[in-house]
């Protein structure tokens, strides 16, 4: 969705080496980023790679590679985050996959449940509005602590992989402090005395006094992963599918104790060699159990946990965790084209394009606690919810085949979904 905000995105792309060829050794790059947001203030900060090559024996996999990344916002938003992957650092050929972070999101994207039985009302957030309410309107607080390590070894073939893992998440969840994103301005932009949707589903019981605060929510994971992309962080072809089974039982800390059921199949087509390439992702995810409302747009994976349905990270273009139900499913479909290629200073360099469709949809939806009271104003929705679509393209500059800058722009096609995204990061989104 286009709001009324100002933002302005400085990409750097910087590269450096510690050896003599930039296939062995380290590797650097980052991407500084400035913002503005009108609400939130600006934000600034760097996503930083580093990758060790070591004698160049493994190009173009590396022998571990380091993330940190650090932003903060003049309002307070902020986000502190290290990765860490390698196949090749420990023993027996285990992979160890790890993450910790701290993300403190004061607005964070909060458009209730299933979809489409959750109608969503633009002008609600408009200023200039009849039906203005508040710019915070579909957004809550969150602050989250994730620390998660995965393991992974090989079994019968090379290519067949199990994997166990386990997390610790802590989340504090409340309403938008409006007060304190109002401080500093000449006057309060930012209702002080109007409800937000997460404040009114608080309010009917749509989300538990249990879960309306967040809580411990602590998981062991345990799945199959089989793996044939010739290059992991674009691959030409290849399969990447995997089950995972992921339990949150109470003697772990769990404030809740449910299970998820996740799984994602990823394959890719060589077009043209070298050069162009199709691939496509299914996912599915289930949840068992008692789930709180603040972990269902989370989706496991065996490299990264992600966020959606929605957004940067699922459906670009489609509204942030807009597609929130007890299950989903998901499926993006894309075109990746190396349009140039070139050697600068020993380090290989390539500019891609790519095309997009993505979509997803809630299959089984959130069930309303038993307590929850009838509103006029915020009645519980029926029926089934549709499918959701977007579409787009974008941009790549990659260097040494990991670094990979991202520049993607993906268009809502339902208005009750938003109206675009555009999103500026790491990667390829699969």
């Amino acid at each position: 969705m286009v709001r009324k905000t100002l933002a302005v995105l400085l990409l750097l792309g910087i590269s450096m080496s510690m050896a003599q060829e930039a296939k062995s050794g380290w590797g650097f790059g980052g991407v500084p980023a400035v913002a503005y947001n009108s609400d939130t203030g600006f934000l600034y900060g760097i996503v930083f790679e580093a990758y060790n090559y070591g004698d160049g024996s493994h190009y173009p996999d590396y022998n571990y590679t380091l993330k940190p990344t650090w932003t903060r916002t003049t309002k307070g938003s902020g986000e502190n985050t290290l990765f860490f992957d390698s196949k090749y650092l420990l023993p027996n050929d285990i992979r160890i996959t790890a993450y910790a972070g701290y993300l403190t999101e004061q607005a964070l994207p909060f458009y209730g449940f299933n979809g489409a039985q959750t109608n969503y009302t633009p002008a609600f957030e408009l200023s200039d509005s009849s039906n203005y309410r508040t710019r915070m309107y579909y957004r809550h607080e969150r602050n989250t602590l994730r620390l998660t390590a995965d393991f992974q070894k090989s079994v019968l073939s090379e290519n067949l992989r199990v994997i166990a893992g386990v997390g610790y998440i802590d989340t504090q969840v409340d309403t938008v402090d409006e007060a304190g994103l109002n401080e500093g301005k000449d006057e309060d932009l930012l209702p002080l005395d109007e409800p937000t949707l997460y404040d009114e589903y608080v309010a009917a019981g749509f989300i538990g006094a249990d879960e309306a605060k967040g809580g411990a929510t602590n998981y062991l994971k345990l799945g199959l992963v089989y793996d044939t992309r010739d290059n992991e962080p674009n691959p030409m072809s290849g399969i990447w599918t995997e089950a995972l089974f992921t339990t949150y039982p109470s003697f772990l800390g769990s404030d809740f104790a449910f299970s998820t059921l996740t799984a994602t199949h990823r394959q890719y087509f060589t077009i043209i060699e070298n050069d162009l390439s199709m691939t496509y992702r299914l996912g599915y995810q289930q949840h068992f159990g008692d789930v709180p409302f603040y972990m269902l747009p989370w989706y496991q994976s065996s490299y990264k946990m992600t966020e959606g349905l929605g957004g940067s990270k699922s459906l670009r273009g489609i509204l942030k965790n807009r597609i929130v139900g007890n299950s989903i499913v998901m499926a993006n479909l894309e075109a990746r084209w190396k349009f140039f290629k070139t050697v600068i200073a020993n380090k290989n360099l390539y500019l891609a394009l790519n095309g997009f469709a993505d979509m997803g949809q809630v299959i089984d939806p959130y069930e309303y606690p038993e307590m929850a009271a009838p509103s006029s104003l915020l009645p519980i929705p029926t029926g089934d919810d549709g499918l959701h679509l977007s579409y787009g393209g974008g941009l790549r500059i990659v260097l040494n085949e990991n670094f990979i800058i991202a520049v993607d722009y993906g268009l809502a096609a339902d208005e009750q979904d938003g109206n675009s995204g555009l999103y500026i990061g790491l990667g390829y989104l699969y």
